[in-house]
């Protein structure tokens, strides 16, 4: 796929009706990256005008265990952005970055926020992609007062566990399973078994298309029920199960990512069952995921809601697909826009409320629209997701090669795809 040609263009931001009003917003006294080395406030007194030359950013990823290769993905893009920022004229700070292992443990996460919060003095931290580890953080940020866009995609991180200082670019698990349910309704049927990874994101999966097919079709019914632990190797019993039951379902949904889903989808494949029943994925369109699984990921009939393919014409994405290729000779996907966009509105926000100050960069960034790779998107003011668009697509046979194609089949703009702000749970 070719890119754009000349050279990155660099983000215009589009500031939300309300954002205004923190701009002038005095930094508080005590609060990281409110004082300036030389004595001063760490202000710019707003208007886009900065008076520091630095800002400490933490990077938090499990770099080791399951989700390794995931975050390695997301690490480049943020790295991409942070060089980027660094040499644009458009902001007039620099990023110093630290880099920390959260692993996939809720204690290392929170070790790890609070050594980049308190040990390297960090008001701004992006990362974790585990939903369970960005929880942990979440509460981490909130307490701490500083600015934190999590890689995960559970959905009380903006919902029921959202908090002022919490900002997701990420999709989140809603959002892809309004695209799903409906594409599900309409092409597969409304009875469904369940696979889920046993932690907080396998139950976001099952809990947000439950709850939409319910609303979606009288006749729905979850007519099987399988799970397994985080890092199952073994999935022998499970598919046995699902296997009895493809007869009563129309689509087995599986809510699990990375190695988890690799392997599974590399058993399901040894016993044939995506020809046995469509195998509907979360995140199965994930390049790190298809690579992984090679002909197991397009055996039969696998679909995945999707959240990002490098071929889409959407805002900037191309001119970010070729930056990205130029600086790592390969095609980004899901995990590297988000860590790409989350440091991109770490920067914006800074730059905008013309302060270091979590405390005034948070007020800046809650309802702003900023232009990006999917065009203009808002974080809500109700809870600070951003509002992306989602598709529906089916894992297909390449061309050359063992990795499965993605075919898109449906599209849903962000509006369409977000729950609405009374049915989040975001106190905000």
């Amino acid at each position: 796929m070719s890119g754009e040609t000349g050279q990155y263009d660099r983000r215009t931001v589009l500031q939300a009706a309300g954002a205004t009003g923190a701009l002038g917003v005095a930094g508080l006294a005590g609060c990281i990256g409110s004082t300036d080395d030389d004595g001063g406030d760490g202000d710019g007194g707003g208007n886009g005008e900065v008076d520091f030359d630095t800002v400490q950013l933490g990077i938090l990823e499990p770099f080791t265990g399951d989700f390794a290769a995931l975050a390695e993905e997301r690490n480049n893009g943020e790295t991409l952005a942070v060089e980027e920022i660094n040499q644009s004229d458009e902001f007039d700070f620099e990023f110093e970055t630290e880099e920390y292992d959260t692993q996939l443990s809720p204690e290392d996460g929170v070790q790890a926020a609070q050594s980049a919060i308190q040990d390297d003095g960090a008001g701004f931290i992006t990362g974790a992609i585990s939903s369970s580890v960005a929880l942990s953080i979440n509460e981490v940020a909130g307490n701490q007062e500083v600015v934190y866009t999590p890689g995960a995609a559970d959905v009380s991180i903006t919902g029921s566990n959202c908090n002022e200082y919490v900002f997701r670019f990420e999709t989140n698990t809603a959002q892809i399973a309004e695209v799903m349910t409906q594409w599900m309704v309409d092409n597969l049927g409304d009875k469904i078994h369940y696979q889920i990874a046993d932690y907080a994101y396998g139950d976001s999966v099952r809990e947000e298309v439950d709850r939409r097919m319910q609303d979606l079709s009288d006749g729905y019914e979850e007519v099987g029920f399988t799970s397994s632990a985080q890092g199952a190797t073994n999935f022998e019993s499970v598919l046995t199960q699902i296997e009895d039951n493809t007869d009563a379902a129309d689509a087995l949904v599986v809510g699990a990512t990375g190695g988890h889903l690799i392997r599974f989808l590399a058993q399901a494949a040894s016993r044939d069952l995506g020809n046995q029943i469509p195998i509907v994925t979360t995140t199965g369109s994930f390049g790190v995921v298809r690579g992984g699984a090679g002909t197991a990921g397009y055996n039969g009939e696998i679909y995945s809601g999707t959240r990002y393919v490098p071929g889409i014409e959407t805002g900037d994405n191309q001119a970010f697909v070729e930056a990205y290729q130029n600086e790592y000779d390969s095609t980004p996907d899901n995990f590297s826009r988000v860590g790409y966009e989350s440091v991109y509105t770490i920067a914006t926000g800074i730059q905008e409320a013309g302060s270091r100050d979590p405390t005034v960069v948070r007020e800046t960034l809650s309802g702003l629209s900023r232009e990006t790779i999917f065009g203009e998107v808002t974080f809500r003011e109700c809870d600070q997701q951003a509002t992306n668009p989602v598709w529906m697509a089916q894992n297909v046979a390449p061309d050359q090669g063992e990795v499965a194609d993605v075919e898109l089949l449906t599209k849903l703009e962000g509006e369409e795809a977000i729950p609405a702000c009374d049915a989040v749970g975001c106190g905000l």
